[in-house]
């Protein structure tokens, strides 16, 4: 059961990834403002997303220790305002007029 949580993990977090890179591009390639702020946005939501998969992953890959739990909780709460400024912002540039 934990070797296929941890494939379930690996996968979600190449989607992820996936995602993120292509909003990446997506944005740098956008000439309209309000278009490269929702796939900035969409990005942001993107990588929050894979670095609290990455931390969970983390968690539950290696034996207990201080600094596993001190790195996990860096990468969660990173994780958490980069989830939380990608919603923020993609709720921003939604309600602009295009």
């Amino acid at each position: 059961m934990e070797i296929a949580l941890h494939w379930v993990l690996i996968i979600a977090i190449i989607a992820v990834s996936v995602c993120s890179v292509t909003f990446s591009f997506k944005a740098r390639r956008s000439s309209d403002a309000r278009v490269r702020g929702l796939n900035t946005s969409l990005m942001n939501v993107c990588m929050g997303v894979m670095l609290m998969l990455l931390s969970l992953f983390f968690l539950l890959l290696y034996s207990g220790s201080t600094v596993k739990v001190i790195v996990s909780t860096l990468l969660i709460i990173i994780g958490l305002f980069n989830l939380f400024a990608g919603l923020r912002n993609h709720s921003v540039y939604r309600s602009m007029k295009g």
